[in-house]
């Protein structure tokens, strides 16, 4: 079940609302305490280039850029890493924290923090939907996809790694 907050926070770029969720273990996943955090309007549209600025943004904050695509239409989460998803072109429903959790909708201009742990997909797309993804520096992804067989491991993993920190959008730590 997920707990949504939402708060709006200054950044240089222009005022950026910020909702939070958090998801507990459904079952399947064994999601995080950490919030997901969405950037709502990070840039503009009409920013320019978004996949570099995004790129850019993230690495300047310790997250280094680690690819540029869509979203895996399979629930997955990552035990070994943090993830930031930066929307530079469409839209996408993202459905977090499993089958039963909020499908929630990312715009160009948006981000997302999704923490170790927290299940992930993508549901619905606009044709020319495309996403910046990023990772901690230092932190190996791994893809997990809410096997029985996972859950014990997994859930030391991701007990064991630290929060996301710094904000991979302000820079400053996520408060999580």
């Amino acid at each position: 079940m997920a707990t949504p907050t939402e708060a709006r926070v200054s950044s240089p770029r222009a005022a950026v609302a910020v909702e939070s969720h958090t998801f507990a273990d459904d079952g399947r996943f064994l999601n995080s305490s950490h919030p997901v955090l969405i950037y709502r309007g990070v840039f503009s549209p009409g920013d320019g280039e978004l996949a570099r600025a995004f790129e850019g943004l993230f690495a300047a904050h310790g997250w280094p850029p680690a690819w540029r695509a869509g979203l895996y239409t399979r629930h997955h989460y990552h035990s070994s890493a943090h993830e930031v998803l930066g929307i530079f072109s469409g839209w996408v429903q993202a459905p977090l924290g499993g089958e039963r959790g909020p499908v929630l909708t990312l715009r160009a201009g948006d981000a997302v923090l999704i923490p170790a742990g927290v299940a992930h997909k993508n549901e619905g797309q606009s044709a020319d939907f495309s996403a910046v993804g990023a990772y901690p520096r230092g932190m190996r992804v791994d893809m997990r996809y809410g096997r029985e067989a996972e859950r014990a491991v997994d859930a030391r993993r991701i007990a064991a790694l630290p929060r996301p920190a710094p904000d991979p959008v302000f820079g400053s730590s996520t408060g999580s």
